[in-house]
């Protein structure tokens, strides 16, 4: 059976996240009720107890009669109630064939949508092809003992903890509408300095109503320096037993302290009371071994595979929509889809 679950559906699309055997916050109602950028959706198919959820986001191809399917910022992917090494052959594929006769039903000519590295959904799109391997995410193991945690911290970053504590620098969480403007302005900021696209810009609402939802464990915590003031701050999510580092921000006058450290090390340790088994601290910018990459590998060695999914469901009306906007289809640009790469249309993902 297939269902089509939209933002209008709460109640449906907050039970089947519930019922997943694993999932984010990044597949929840609450987030995907934030994401401006075409109609959310979740697809559902389902077969007596077992199902595949797939959330997703559908966008106009402008100029087209056609459509594509994206996905929301961060690690989305389908769900299911079971891993999905543990479903048979036979569902998948039968997930395959209506999901196919749906796809071209809407006129949907690509899709493209992050996958989560913790969730082995690779299992399921390898069926389609076109599971893209976009790089690796750094992950803190939580399972181990705190002092195997710190003992794999760069012998700088460990250092700079506890100079930190010793000065008197302190982390504490906020949630008032005064500390969740500070945070936009400082992360606004850091998003401009590194002449970021404006999708990674955000309002006050956004942070407001991420916060305060009920469906999510959200935090703004930050750091305070010797005189309580905040210089750091960092939206993070507890989900199940993932902790996800969604968004960071440093006041520009203490970089060169990179308080950001101190932040990372508590958060670990919040998230041990917590229960958590991993912080994920994401990848490089594009998903590339940079600076920032190397910057979250001071902390730890542990990596995980991330993959993006980059399906075209109608190769011909995608050729026509290349020729449409005077792209290349033997274009070497790291975009998907490539006809989302002009500036006349939405911006296209990575």
């Amino acid at each position: 059976m297939i269902k089509i679950i939209t933002l209008t559906q709460k109640e449906s699309w907050v039970t089947y996240v519930k019922r997943s055997k694993n999932h984010d916050f990044y597949h929840t109602w609450t987030y995907h009720s934030l994401d401006k950028s075409g109609q959310p959706l979740l697809f559902i198919y389902e077969e007596g107890e077992n199902f595949i959820a797939f959330p997703l986001i559908k966008r106009d191809i402008p100029e087209t009669e056609y459509h594509d399917f994206s996905s929301v910022y961060g690690y989305s992917g389908p769900i299911s109630n079971k891993n999905f090494r543990e479903l048979e052959d036979e569902f998948m594929n039968r997930f395959k064939l209506c999901f196919l006769s749906f796809l071209n039903s809407e006129n949907i000519v690509s899709i493209f949508t992050r996958l989560h590295p913790f969730f082995d959904q690779e299992v399921l799109l390898d069926k389609f092809g076109g599971v893209w391997k976009n790089g690796k995410v750094i992950a803190i193991d939580l399972s181990i003992s705190i002092e195997a945690q710190r003992a794999q911290y760069q012998n700088r970053v460990l250092r700079q903890v506890k100079q930190m504590n010793r000065k008197g620098y302190y982390v504490k969480e906020a949630n008032d509408r005064e500390h969740i403007s500070l945070f936009n302005s400082m992360y606004t900021a850091n998003m401009l300095r590194l002449d970021a696209s404006r999708t990674y810009l955000f309002s006050d609402q956004y942070f407001i109503d991420l916060l305060n939802s009920t469906e999510l464990d959200a935090r703004l915590l930050f750091v305070h320096n010797t005189e309580g003031i905040p210089i750091c701050g960092a939206i993070v999510v507890f989900t199940k037993n993932l902790i996800q580092a969604h968004l960071l921000a440093t006041s520009a006058e203490y970089y060169s302290e990179s308080p950001a450290k101190l932040l990372t090390d508590e958060i670990t340790i919040l998230g041990r009371k917590l229960g958590m088994k991993y912080y994920n601290l994401g990848g490089g910018l594009g998903f590339k071994e940079d600076s920032l990459f190397i910057w979250k590998s001071t902390f730890s060695k542990l990596t995980f595979n991330y993959s993006s999914w980059r399906y075209i469901v109608n190769q011909q009306a995608y050729n026509r929509i290349l020729s449409l906007f005077e792209v290349s289809p033997s274009s070497t640009t790291d975009l998907f889809p490539l006809y989302r790469s002009q500036p006349s249309t939405i911006e296209a993902s990575r």
